[in-house]
């Protein structure tokens, strides 16, 4: 298991994470960091653990809107799919009829040259 040293409002924090996600970790160390920057920038020095605390309810917050966003897609998604299905449904649908009519068609056509050959060949005689 990996150790890291996250800074997180001016105070480092030794931190475990699992092999190959120590970049992973220092970047949401980071991004934490980050936010509670801009809220000391916006609010002045209103208290570590105040800062600390509004900067974790505002990234829950980004966090809650990112679920609802994702789960408005994956319902999209889901029409999507179904509708690609009808679509493919109605293809294949149009294919087998195409297909059926042109069976017909041929039909005919053989037909009709089965009765000129015969009158070609009536002719001749």
């Amino acid at each position: 298991m990996a150790q890291v040293n996250v800074t997180i409002n001016g105070r480092a924090y030794r931190m475990a994470c699992d092999d190959g996600e120590e970049e992973r970790l220092i970047g949401l160390g980071r991004r934490l960091d980050e936010t509670i920057d801009q809220l000391r920038s916006s609010f002045g020095e209103i208290g570590d653990q105040r800062l600390t605390v509004m900067a974790g309810v505002m990234m829950t917050d980004m966090l809650s809107e990112a679920e609802k966003r994702i789960k408005a897609l994956e319902g999209e998604l889901a029409g999507l799919r179904e509708s690609r299905e009808a679509v493919i449904d109605r293809s294949a649908q149009s294919e087998s009829e195409l297909a059926s009519r042109v069976d017909e068609a041929a039909a005919r056509i053989e037909a009709l040259a089965q009765a000129l050959n015969k009158s070609v060949r009536e002719e001749q005689v």
